[in-house]
């Protein structure tokens, strides 16, 4: 037999001269079981039983016949310098089944009952007619910008704009600024939004207590993201708002490193698709961008996720400054690709005074 030749063999009765012996893992390729002492031969002393074996989920068998009363054992896999080249290696191969199909065709019935989209009102009348009818009811848009552009003004004019001639209620969700100071913000600016907010028309959720240290790494980790989606969500379901303001979106998932920024993306995916599963609520997120940058948000996933951009900035013309609004993205819409100046008028908010191409070639014929 060869375990009886193998005793023969071995000038020096221990394990680690043997090539049937595995010293990463411990075990007797021969007979199957673990060598708890290398001086002490399991073949010398002759146990050959598998009381020491350890199942694992890979099978190393031996193209020598197996010592009688030994049982084959699972061992880990690893290169076996000294093993006689007839060794082999047989792994269990989990079969998968391939699905029958990975597309799933929609009913006619259903298609035929999708109807065309419900818009919702920006607020700006030229901006509803450039995308097709306003904001696509349910979806969430980008407005971006530079500091001082408009973003706010614009996000206030959204809910208002649903409060008093849509009757919708709106929540804005400060993450920037005291809510105290935007209130009073406001109401110097010709709009005293007391009435609405007591009719819970307008509600104002500050999230910047939770956020004031969020640019410590350390206390940001403390931050549960899906407590914040619960917590925006449950307020917005409480007051049954059809519209949602988050302003800005950067410091509610802000991240510095490469591994925050893959946090902060997987984050803003599930607020985002969170929030339009409820297929009622249209969203506006600002995010501010450095002057003369031509970046549209901090993470660059901002503008994937939502379903249009718009633009708001300052520009020079004929050394005036004048303030700019367009349409970077609007899917699903026929968008037309122009650019307008607007005024900012206390207690109407953004106000569109023409086209740029227009005022252009005035002021540079």
């Amino acid at each position: 037999m060869e375990l009886e030749q193998v005793q023969r063999e071995m000038q020096v009765r221990t394990c680690d001269k043997c090539p049937y012996y595995l010293k990463r893992s411990g075990y007797c390729a021969l007979l199957a079981v673990k060598v708890s002492d290398v001086r002490k031969p399991p073949c010398v002393e002759g146990s050959g039983n598998s009381s020491e074996a350890e199942p694992a989920s890979t099978i190393v068998t031996q193209s020598h016949p197996v010592v009688s009363g030994a049982t084959p054992i699972a061992l880990p896999i690893e290169p076996v310098q000294q093993a006689p080249a007839q060794a082999k290696i047989a792994q269990s191969a989990q079969v998968v089944q391939a699905p029958a199909s990975y597309s799933i065709e929609i009913p006619e019935q259903q298609l035929l009952e999708l109807g065309s989209f419900d818009y919702v009102s920006t607020g700006i009348p030229e901006l509803d007619a450039a995308l097709g009818g306003g904001f696509i009811r349910g979806k969430t848009y980008l407005v971006a910008g530079e500091t001082g552009a408009g973003k706010t003004i614009f996000s206030v004019q959204f809910l208002l704009t649903g409060a008093l001639q849509y009757n919708e209620p709106g929540v804005y969700v400060a993450v920037d600024e005291p809510t105290e100071q935007l209130l009073k913000g406001l109401k110097r600016f010709g709009w005293d939004v007391t009435e609405l907010v007591r009719k819970r028309m307008l509600s104002f959720l500050d999230m910047r207590p939770h956020f004031s240290k969020i640019y410590l790494r350390e206390e940001r980790r403390k931050i549960e993201p899906r407590f914040v989606i619960e917590g925006i969500l449950n307020h917005v379901k409480k007051v049954k708002a059809k519209r949602l303001v988050i302003d800005p979106i950067a410091p509610l998932i802000y991240g510095g490193t490469q591994e925050d920024v893959l946090y902060v993306r997987e984050f803003l995916r599930e607020l985002v698709f969170a929030i339009e599963r409820m297929e009622t609520v249209t969203t506006v997120m600002t995010s501010e961008v450095p002057t003369g940058s031509k970046l549209l948000s901090r993470f660059g996933v901002e503008e994937f996720l939502a379903s249009g951009i718009l633009v708001l900035g300052l520009e020079d013309i004929g050394g005036n400054a004048v303030r700019v609004l367009y349409v970077r993205k609007a899917r699903w819409a026929p968008a037309k690709p122009v650019k307008f100046i607007f005024d900012i008028e206390a207690g109407k908010g953004i106000v569109i005074k023409g086209l740029y191409s227009a005022l252009r070639g005035a002021l540079n014929p």
